[in-house]
């Protein structure tokens, strides 16, 4: 069984481990650890002797160094109540290295609770929308933000470890 430490609840691995089950527990912080973390499982939890093909694109793909902030960027994930992308999360990493600073990453929460009044206030170059968590659209979402420059853009890309890796970096820079 795999499990993540956000999406699922502590209690819930306990009860599968008291079964007699072994889950493996995600926690990523960073693209590097979220590759090192799929080797492993595709290793020891599917017993794979070798890398399957997207992997290895995936870290080629996420390789170098980790260019200067040439955009501003604010990303909510949540609306009612707001909730933007903060510091110390897997997303925040995977902006950075495309070049992105995000304008909640001073924020000591990983997902803080705000307002659109504030995301704005923090003057974003581009608001960026993903369609999950929360399914932001054209029509939900950027009224709530006038003035600002909003994207929509696919949440798989910018908040899914695995597959999505290997486009989404060539995906999300395409993002103006």
């Amino acid at each position: 069984m795999v499990a993540n430490k956000e999406e699922n609840r502590r209690i819930d691995v306990e009860r599968l481990t008291r079964l007699g089950l072994p889950v493996w527990v995600t926690d990523p912080r960073t693209v590097p650890q979220a590759l090192d973390s799929l080797e492993k499982l595709l290793r020891h939890g599917c017993r794979l002797t070798t890398n399957p093909s997207w992997l290895e694109r995936a870290r080629q793909a996420w390789r170098g160094p980790v260019p200067a902030a040439r955009l501003r960027v604010a990303v909510p994930i949540w609306r009612d109540p707001w909730m933007v992308i903060g510091s110390d999360t897997f997303a925040g990493d995977l902006l950075r290295r495309l070049g992105a600073c995000n304008v909640f990453a001073d924020s000591p929460s990983r997902y803080p609770h705000t307002s659109p009044r504030d995301i704005t206030a923090r003057h974003p170059d581009v608001v960026l929308l993903p369609d999950e968590p929360y399914r932001f659209s054209a029509a939900d979402g950027p009224e709530a933000l006038p003035g600002s420059r909003c994207t929509l853009v696919s949440g798989r890309l910018l908040t899914w470890y695995g597959p999505s890796l290997v486009e989404a970096r060539h995906l999300l820079q395409a993002v103006p």
